[in-house]
């Protein structure tokens, strides 16, 4: 959630730098509930006042005594307006909030200007895609040939959008986990983390999936009660700072997680309908970080280049391309995406995405810390897939296949599937 502040004093700039991001800040709506608010805070304080002193009045008429019947009937009249003033007082403020809750996050300056995905900018771009003597098949026939990869059994299952794999393509499935949990544990220092699968709606409202984004949730249980499927291991993990004031010395914290991931998908109606590429459950490791303000920008370099390190060590060809204006999520101040060689498609697709939300997420968490002064600040929080692990294992398929569709695992795989080269 942005400032109000930042909104009370600079509402010219908010404006502007929405406009970026296509967004025609309602700026009337705002400035008439923040009137509205304002004189209401007036009143309050102005009753207050007059309580305070009908109060003391009261006492000394008690205490030398006098008949106070009046002044306690003031008093009690006084009481009543106040009660009133403060609850239209906080049902304003639940208004303003409710308006805020759907405001994106503002772009930093580096953030390149754009509409669309066509106007995102590629940084760079590492290994070359393989020049194939056949026609490389894509993941589904290769998926198929041998009966690892069944859609017609998930749908009969739960339905369209889902997969089930078996033999040496579970297998795989799982080893890819094992080995990027390995990585980001043991040489990139993050803190392996399991969380549950189902958060309530003040968790998502936490990581700003909700209120905006409700119909892209998969509720489960009673409807009061508000708990959800997670769309990421980023709306648990993130949210384990929530309510919480962290001690400088121990930030920053750096989680990984593994997670099954659930989506409804309700925005993408039409698209990558065949295969893997966007289901309604899929695998994912998700890192996480938990920083200081003056830190964040570094944390999101190193957190896209441990993301890029599983790429590198699975040689698989990729580039890193920074979101545009246009582009960039409800949350986030500044993305990278990084794009994986398809050949089976003939063209590059996001298997990661890293962000920086900035103060964003942590204003809605309550997400702080105390500085070596003792200062309280609220955090700046990252999140980025390390992988997402149905689209690493489509990239190895895809990228690793010979000619009578066996895949050949790129060595640093190998030891995960007991030696296996090929299956």
């Amino acid at each position: 959630m942005l400032d109000p502040k930042l909104l009370r004093t600079q509402l010219d700039r908010v404006v502007t730098e929405l406009k970026k991001r296509g967004l025609d800040f309602d700026r009337e709506k705002f400035s008439s509930l923040e009137e509205q608010r304002k004189v209401l805070q007036v009143k309050m304080q102005e009753l207050q006042n007059e309580r305070n002193t009908k109060s003391k009045e009261v006492g000394q008429a008690k205490a030398s005594g006098k008949n106070a019947d009046d002044l306690l009937s003031k008093l009690k009249d006084i009481s009543e307006a106040l009660k009133v003033a403060e609850e239209k007082f906080a049902q304003l403020q639940r208004e303003l909030d409710d308006f805020l809750a759907f405001i994106p996050n503002l772009p930093h300056e580096s953030v390149p200007l754009g509409k669309s995905e066509e106007d995102n900018r590629v940084e760079r771009s590492w290994g070359t895609p393989r020049v194939f003597s056949f026609k490389p098949k894509d993941h589904i026939e290769l998926g198929e040939q041998f009966g690892w990869m069944d859609f017609e059994t998930a749908a009969k299952l739960a339905g369209a959008r889902f997969v089930v794999l078996k033999g040496p393509l579970a297998r795989l499935q799982r080893a890819l986990i094992q080995f990027m949990l390995d990585i980001h544990t043991e040489e990139h220092g993050y803190q392996e983390i399991y969380v549950p699968y189902i958060v309530n709606s003040e968790s998502l409202f936490g990581t700003a999936q909700l209120p905006k984004f409700k119909e892209d949730q998969f509720a489960v249980g009673k409807s009061e009660e508000g708990r959800y499927l997670i769309p990421t291991a980023e709306v648990p993990v993130t949210n384990t700072v929530r309510d919480s004031i962290i001690e400088a010395k121990d930030l920053p914290l750096k989680y990984a997680a593994y997670s099954s991931c659930f989506r409804s998908e309700a925005g993408s109606y039409g698209k990558d309908l065949r295969g893997m590429i966007r289901n309604h459950q899929f695998e994912k490791v998700e890192l996480v970080h938990i920083v200081r303000p003056e830190n964040s920008y570094a944390a999101l370099e190193e957190l896209t280049k441990h993301a890029e390190t599983i790429l590198q060590r699975l040689e698989l060809p990729y580039r890193v391309i920074s979101l545009c204006t246009g582009d960039i999520g409800f949350g986030a101040a500044k993305t990278y995406d990084l794009e994986v060689w398809l050949p089976g498609q003939n063209c590059y697709r996001e298997i990661s995405s890293c962000s920086n939300t900035e103060s964003f997420q942590a204003r809605r968490m309550k997400a702080r810390y105390r500085d070596e002064n003792g200062k309280i600040e609220l955090v700046h929080t990252l999140n980025g897939s390390g992988l997402a692990v149905g689209r690493t294992l489509i990239a190895i398929l895809e990228n690793f296949q010979d000619e009578i569709g066996q895949i050949h695992l790129p060595k640093a795989l190998q030891p995960y599937m007991k030696g296996l080269e090929v299956i």
